[in-house]
């Protein structure tokens, strides 16, 4: 008969084998090697360049190595959290490359919506940068929902084939 602590013990050699990411048996072994080499050390401070001296091999393998068993994180893992306001990594995370796209695209937008009549520019404005209901809007230029719904409609296609 099995046990539950055989079965819990499978499960749990499982996981770490077969963790979220596959990294190969021999480079676990050589981050499990340097960090017993660093656990061993007086001073705790033995460089990964003297952990491959050590185990004789490049300091480049002992740098995948150890990167290879970090564990990896959620984007929304909590970094900061103080009375309830949480930090996200996410909220952390800028995306670098694409802030020159971004930049791009609202010069594009503004330019298409320069195109449209002042109505349109109206409607879009008060819809989309004021945040109004359709009927609020409506109201406030005296036309019916619906019509501020067509009107919309037709001032975002023609933004979309500028853009």
């Amino acid at each position: 008969m099995i046990s539950m602590p055989m079965i819990i013990g499978e499960i749990k050699r499982y996981l770490r084998d077969s963790g979220t990411l596959r990294v190969s048996r021999s480079l676990k072994d050589i981050a499990y090697k340097a960090m017993k080499i660093k656990e061993s050390a007086d001073d705790c401070s033995v460089s990964n360049k003297e952990i491959a001296d050590i185990l004789g091999i490049d300091k480049k393998e002992v740098d995948e190595a150890l990167d290879a068993i970090i564990e990896p994180c959620s984007i929304y893992d909590t970094v900061y959290n103080d009375s309830g306001d949480s930090i996200v990594i996410l909220d952390q995370i800028t995306d670098e490359i694409n802030k020159e796209a971004k930049w791009i695209d609202n010069i594009a937008l503004n330019e298409a919506i320069k195109s449209l009549n002042e109505k349109e520019k109206n409607i879009i404005n008060m819809r989309y940068y004021q945040g109004k209901t359709q009927i609020e809007v409506g109201k406030e230029i005296g036309i019916s929902q619906a019509q501020v719904s067509r009107i919309e409609k037709s001032a975002i296609d023609r933004i979309k084939k500028q853009l």
